[in-house]
This record gives structure tokens, C-alpha cells and sequence, in this order.
């Protein structure tokens, strides 16, 4: 049990006996909340119900908090309970309580920190899905990154989770793409054709042509345009969809799902989706088209928008429709999340007008946008890629820094802030770099187990409450956070706290390695060399638990 509901309880407790014996007035009490307090004189935790009690109960907070203590149940889990003013009620846990659970994080091993909050309802994280026209970006980076942290922190909260790309493999994007496609084919066989004046220019294009024409060779030149156009672009987008999921691979980001757009049409979900609309008064015609019109659910919308145009073909406003709904109506999700570029944040009003039109309520749809990302080097931005002269890709930067130093710049911010990635901070052996701090912390404790191996040192029936230097008791109560942590992160969809959390941890740890000596052979040492070898592989387990929800490596030497 969580020591913050154990508190929650027994205040919860004391207020029903109070209040049985009149010593408090008989007054509906919402649920204590339990907190940690600022400073470290104020022990371990705090409660502020009675300055909110003090109104409807007519006393003074001190009193109410006063009569709570008087009224608690002693625990020797606590050191003390006491009022602090203007009328918090503090606790302080005792060393032996701490240093039990050394042992307990043992015994969970790589299921510490694990909640069950979640309760295992089915969550959805569909991040990233780039259309399949061009490669990943430094900028899609972060949302993968982010993506995939949140995912496994949820994870660790109990929900079920659904990690998804989505494919648009479907409208006009793609038609423009395979009509660049079969320009630049036809332009490299020496014919003289017009490129689409809202087609694809990246450099890229050149280098699966070049694949194409290696595969395909010359098969497409006398066959009708419409024909060649999509079966390049079938062919071209496969390669574009291959090299993006071996980017992700690369970058450790893994799938449950790749969900393509073209399913929804082929499976009727995308008519079943603008049929509710239709009988629920969504959807209405003018001039040929087909508008969605959000009136009463969203004021900010008078104008709509336009699903289908009026040649027929539907707008990705409909695709996402069709899409949600098949998250919420047909996989019956509990919640969806989107995380997408902050240059989507003008589709947030319409998507949650949309979720209300499906019958869907509309905080079980979160759309979370990430800002854009700046490189620097040498103190200069980079602009564009040194090798194509073109956008910056994923793998260059890989390539440049390692996938360690991007997973853990990219997710060290929060997504909704601008961000700066210095490459040559981030290729630094050094404790000035974050990521290379954290992993020296890892393989140096690594180091200290193989050294007490030598030595025969046996830790496992070591007695922990030996561990009574304020270092030690300090590392204890930085691993108890990890915790109250990983629930955090989850209820607030912020898993940029994880990588902090990971330096503040290997800093305690370095500043206890620094005060205390770990392996010694003294006789009369040896009974502390195993105590604290315990605490240090207690630390290990943390800190190896906070490397791997990040998905970064965890290294034996450095």
C-alpha cells in the first residue's frame, strides 16, 4: 500500500472518532489529500485538510488538526506526527520503515513502481503516422520519443495499452506523391514532363526512383499515365512505409499497430461513421459538397467544414472522422490519445467536436501537440542536412549522437515548450551530459556488485537497518519516489519527469558513493559493506527501471 493512502486512511479514521465523541462537528468530508511538503524539515508527508475544514467546521485549522493527532491511531511506520502552521498535519517516517524497503524494492525487482491504477482499461497512443511520402524528421523524432514513453509509463500505470501508426495511404497527399513519383521516373529516362505544381520536390524522391528504376527498370514508360501513377506510388510509398518502420526500429519505438487509412473505406467503417453523422444532423450539403457542422457542440465553429468535396472525394477531416470512430465504436478504446505537431493545434476544437458527434464523451479523446526542434551545433543552428542539402532525418541525427542521447534529450522536455538539441552536449563523455551521467551511475554500481563478487561479499541476508547515514537515508527516500513517479506521469501524460527523476537518483547515489565506502575487507566492516552493497543494488534496479521506461540502454561499462 502506497504510504500517501495509508495516511489518507487513518486521518480519514481519526475525523469519524472525532466526530462520533463531538469533538468535531458532523460535517460531509471530502477525501484527504497527501502531499509532500516543500522542505525537508517538515518531514515526509503532509496533509492540508484541516485549513479547508476550518470554514464549514467553524474552528480554527490548528485545533482541527490538533484533534485529528490526538484521535490517530499510533503506527511505527511514523518517527512523528505533528501540526505544523498555519495547520498541516506532517509526518515523519521512521529510519527502520525506510530501510525495510531496501528489501522490498528487491523483492519486486523490474515490477517496482508498477501501479494498478490504470486497471487495466484499453488506451490507444497513436503517435508519429507521418504520411508515407517522405522520411522521419528530427521533429516527428520527438513526438516518437514521446510517444512511446508516455505509452510505456501508462503501461506501468496498468492500462492496456495500443501503440499505433496510422498510415495515410489514402487522398489527395498520396495522389500528388505518386504523381511525383512518375515525374521524376519519366524525367530520368530523359522525357520532357511538367512536375505537379504541388508535388513532392525533396531530394529523396531521386533516390527511390533510382530503387524503382533498379527494380522495375524501364516498365513504366508506355503505359497509360493514370495506370503508372498508382502503381508507383504503391510501390514508392511501400519503400517510404519500409524505411520509416526501420527508423522507428532503430530509434527503439515499437507497434502494436499499423493501422492503414484505405481499411476504413474497404471495411464500410467510413460510411457507417458519416451515416451517424448524418442521422444525428451533422452533415448537410452546399454547393455540391458535403459539410460537417458542429453547432452546439463547439461555438467557435460556425463555419464547419468540408468532408466530402464536390467531386466526391472525402477531405482527411472525414478520414479522421471514419478513423475515430473506429477507435471508439468499433475497438471500444476508454481513451484515445493523439499526440501531433503543433501544427495541428487549429483540428483540436474540430476533434473534439467530432468525438461529441459520434456520441463519444469528450475528455476520453486527449490531443497532446509537440513543438518544433532546433539542432545546434558549435553554437550554430543547422538548418538543412549536410548530406542532401534537404530536411534533417531521424537517422542522420541517430547517426550523429546515438539513439541513448536522443531518446533522452528529445523526452527531458515538456512537448507543448521549444527545444533546442545540442549535438555536441549530447556527445560528450562527460557528467556535463545528462544521458552520459546516468549511464556511468549504472555501470559504475554494476562495477561495485562485480567487485563485491570478488571479494565475496554476500549481500542477500545483509541487515539494512545498519543504513543510518544521512546519505543513505536520503538515496532510500529519492528510490520511494519512483513510485508516487511513474502515477504522476500517467495521470498527467508527462513522462518528460522521467528522465530528471533518472539524474536526481544517479546524483544521490554519487554524493552516498562519495561519504560512504561500499567493499571492504575489514572483518569488522563487513557486516556494513553488505548492508550497503544491498542498498546499492536496490538502486540498480531503479535506476535500470527508469532506463528502460525511457527505452535507453543500460550499460555494465563505460
Amino acid at each position: 500500500m502506497k504510504v500517501q493512502i495509508k495516511i489518507a486512511g487513518l486521518i480519514e479514521q481519526s475525523i469519524k472518532k472525532a466526530q462520533k465523541t463531538q469533538k468535531l462537528p458532523p460535517v460531509d468530508v471530502s477525501p484527504p489529500e497527501v502531499d509532500r511538503p516543500g522542505r525537508i524539515d517538515h518531514g515526509d508527508f503532509a496533509c492540508a485538510l484541516p485549513l479547508r475544514l476550518a470554514k464549514i467546521m467553524k474552528m480554527s485549522p490548528i485545533k482541527i488538526a490538533e484533534i485529528i493527532i490526538d484521535e490517530m491511531q499510533s503506527d511505527s511506520m511514523f518517527e512523528r506526527v505533528w501540526v505544523e502552521p498555519p495547520g498541516f498535519i506532517n509526518f515523519s517516517l521512521t529510519d527502520a520503515w525506510l530501510t525495510n524497503q531496501v528489501d522490498q524494492i528487491r523483492l519486486e525487482e523490474q515490477l517496482y513502481g508498477n501501479s494498478s491504477v490504470g486497471d487495466g482499461k484499453k488506451v490507444q497512443v497513436e503517435f508519429v503516422s507521418v504520411n508515407p511520402t517522405g522520411p522521419i524528421h528530427v521533429g516527428h523524432a520527438r513526438g516518437a520519443v514521446f510517444g512511446s514513453a508516455l505509452a510505456n509509463v501508462l503501461e506501468a500505470a496498468g492500462y492496456q495499452i495500443c501503440r499505433e501508426y496510422y498510415v495515410n495511404d489514402s487522398g489527395n497527399q498520396i495522389e500528388n506523391f505518386s504523381r511525383s513519383i512518375l515525374a521524376r521516373y519519366l524525367q530520368s529516362f530523359g522525357k520532357d514532363i511538367a512536375f505537379p505544381e504541388d508535388g513532392y520536390k525533396g531530394n529523396y524522391m531521386m533516390d527511390i526512383v533510382e530503387e524503382l528504376k533498379e527494380q522495375e527498370s524501364d516498365r513504366f514508360l508506355n503505359i497509360d499515365e493514370d495506370a503508372a501513377a498508382s502503381e508507383l506510388g504503391v510501390l514508392a510509398m511501400k519503400k517510404v512505409l519500409d524505411q520509416i518502420k526501420l527508423d522507428m526500429q532503430d530509434l527503439r519505438v515499437t507497434y502494436d499497430e499499423w493501422f492503414h487509412e484505405s481499411s476504413l473505406y474497404d471495411s464500410g467503417q467510413y460510411q457507417q461513421a458519416m451515416d451517424l453523422l448524418k442521422t444525428g444532423g451533422y452533415l448537410d450539403e452546399r454547393d455540391g459538397a458535403l459539410w460537417f457542422s458542429s453547432a452546439g457542440l463547439n461555438e467557435d465553429d460556425e463555419q464547419g467544414k468540408v468532408f466530402v468535396r464536390s467531386n466526391g472525394s472525402p477531405t482527411y477531416f472525414a478520414a479522421d472522422v471514419a478513423y475515430h470512430y473506429n477507435k471508439f465504436k468499433i475497438r471500444d478504446f476508454y481513451k484515445v490519445i493523439n499526440i501531433w505537431g503543433a501544427d495541428h493545434q487549429g483540428q483540436v476544437p474540430f476533434m473534439k467536436s467530432m468525438a461529441g458527434a459520434l456520441g463519444v464523451e469528450t475528455d476520453r479523446l486527449t490531443l497532446l501537440l509537440y513543438q518544433l526542434v532546433t539542432l545546434k551545433r558549435g553554437g550554430e543552428v543547422i538548418r538543412v542536412s549536410k548530406r542532401s542539402g534537404d530536411i534533417v532525418t531521424l537517422r542522420e541525427l541517430v547517426d550523429d549522437v546515438g539513439v541513448d542521447a536522443c531518446r533522452f534529450f528529445f523526452l527531458s522536455r515538456s512537448p507543448d515548450s521549444q527545444m533546442e538539441f545540442d549535438i555536441d552536449l549530447a556527445t560528450k563523455q562527460s557528467a556535463e551530459n545528462p544521458v552520459y551521467y546516468v549511464q556511468y551511475a549504472y555501470a559504475r554500481i554494476v562495477g561495485i556488485m562485480k567487485t563485491a563478487k570478488t571479494h565475496s561479499l554476500d549481500y542477500i541476508s545483509a541487515d539494512t537497518s545498519m543504513l543510518v547515514h544521512a546519505s543513505e537515508l536520503t538515496l532510500i527516500r529519492k528510490m520511494l519516489l519512483f513510485p508516487e513517479l511513474i502515477e504522476h506521469m500517467a495521470e498527467s501524460l508527462e513522462p518528460h519527469h522521467l528522465p530528471h527523476y533518472a539524474v536526481e537518483l544517479a546524483t544521490e547515489f554519487q554524493r552516498f558513493y562519495e561519504q560512504c565506502r561500499v567493499v571492504s575487507n575489514v572483518p569488522a566492516e563487513r557486516a556494513m559493506s553488505q548492508a550497503r552493497l544491498k542498498l546499492v543494488d536496490s538502486v540498480r534496479i531503479v535506476l535500470l527501471r527508469c532506463l528502460n521506461l525511457m527505452s535507453m540502454s543500460a550499460p555494465e561499462e563505460m
